[in-house]
């Protein structure tokens, strides 16, 4: 059993999901996770197989192939894959945003050709919310749909969407009304094949090398009404929707590299000596690992009790945004103090602690920056929200 988890109580299901997934971790992923970093290979392999373990689509509905479980079976699984690697664990998190849209507004055409294959693992999704100017103010929105005749023609581009280079449809955020500010945004299946849709450069990142990231351009693509997804106008409220679930899941992630931090910290501890002795037995290196082992648990209840609210199905807007600012910030400190643990070795490429530092620094930035949490926990204590 991973270091510091002995003391959380889990439904027999969950802890089955915990120790299935723990299990894959070690076997299937962290033996590749160098050379995934290394190479930015992306684990289609692994991704087979995980859709085999039932791990795309936790939460959608078992009768539209899904796994049917909950938020917090989500963020369970969501940290020990991360554990394992954080671009594995970020796949799920992509998938499950995605499977949760289409599952709550597909129709059921849009469900058999998207969802059903999705789940299984035979395609891949993108979804496209970022533009140049639009990242954390979505009303800035430039991307647009306009009607021509029964459809739709689609102009824009956007910027940074995962896995925009393998990715076989995206889910694009648009504007199909100037005039209507947030109630004018509606969402589009766009298909990879359709005429006029154009990857951008793959970036190359500081970390989570494994999750690609390229721009996406649409050059007046034409699109039957049968590629809306959801009402028109309802685009942001429903992009927003799942954004609460998805900050449980980068906050989960964070949690995972949280724990491979500690226990490779504490394995340094154990083995590296100076002075003719363990440096576990200096202070120094004691403080760093007990406030790391105390924060990473304290960044999991935040992450489970925001995951159990959001399946009572209660409002928890404010417990996501701690738990995903929380543990963010405390995956950034601790994976530093864990460099610091292994000194000159921790700063070299290829080991584990070098990347987990790179990996920790992206789960302050996506999904809402650390800022924007802020402000959004403030509205929510001071009744503005």
């Amino acid at each position: 059993m991973a270091v510091g988890t002995e003391a959380l109580h889990l439904s027999e299901r969950d802890a089955l999901v915990r120790e299935t997934l723990r299990d894959f971790a070690d076997r299937e992923i962290r033996p590749i996770a160098a050379e995934l970093d290394e190479t930015e290979g992306f684990p289609a392999a692994l991704y087979a197989k995980l859709a085999g373990l039932g791990m795309m689509g936790i939460t959608a509905p078992s009768e539209m192939g899904g796994a049917g479980a909950d938020a917090l079976t989500y963020a369970v699984a969501m940290e020990e894959l991360s554990r394992g690697y954080a671009s594995v664990a970020d796949q799920i998190g992509l998938v499950e945003l995605l499977a949760t849209l289409l599952s709550q507004h597909g129709t059921p055409a849009q469900v058999d050709r998207y969802l059903r294959p999705l789940l299984r693992g035979e395609i891949r999704c993108a979804y496209a919310l970022t533009e140049a100017e639009s990242g954390s103010d979505l009303a800035s929105l430039k991307t647009t749909a306009t009607r021509e005749g029964d459809g739709w023609v689609l102009n824009g581009s956007k910027l940074w969407i995962h896995n925009a280079p393998v990715a076989d449809f995206a889910a694009v955020l648009t504007r199909t009304d100037k005039a209507a500010g947030h109630r004018g945004m509606s969402i589009f299946l766009v298909d990879r094949t359709s005429p006029g849709y154009a990857v951008g450069r793959k970036e190359h990142k500081m970390g989570q090398r494994a999750s690609p990231v390229a721009g996406l351009n649409f050059d007046n693509i034409r699109l039957p009404r049968e590629a809306m997804l959801g009402p028109e106008g309802r685009g942001f409220h429903m992009m927003m929707s799942v954004l609460d679930k998805g900050r449980v899941g980068i906050a989960a992630l964070a949690v995972g590299i949280l724990q491979a931090a500690l226990e490779a910290s504490i394995a340094q501890a154990r083995t590296r000596r100076q002075f003719g002795q363990p440096i576990a037995n200096f202070q120094a290196v004691q403080w760093m690992i007990a406030d790391m082992a105390k924060d990473t648990h304290a960044a999991r209840l935040m992450v489970h009790a925001a995951a159990a609210k959001l399946d009572r199905g209660e409002r928890a807007t404010l417990e996501c945004s701690m738990a995903k600012c929380f543990a963010s910030d405390a995956a950034v400190a601790h994976t530093a103090n864990a460099v610091q643990i292994y000194g000159g070795t921790g700063y070299i490429r290829g080991f584990e602690v070098e990347r987990l530092f790179r990996d920790a620094k992206i789960t302050q930035i996506y999904e809402g920056t650390n800022q924007i949490q802020r402000m959004i926990m403030a509205r929510q204590l001071l009744g503005d929200g």
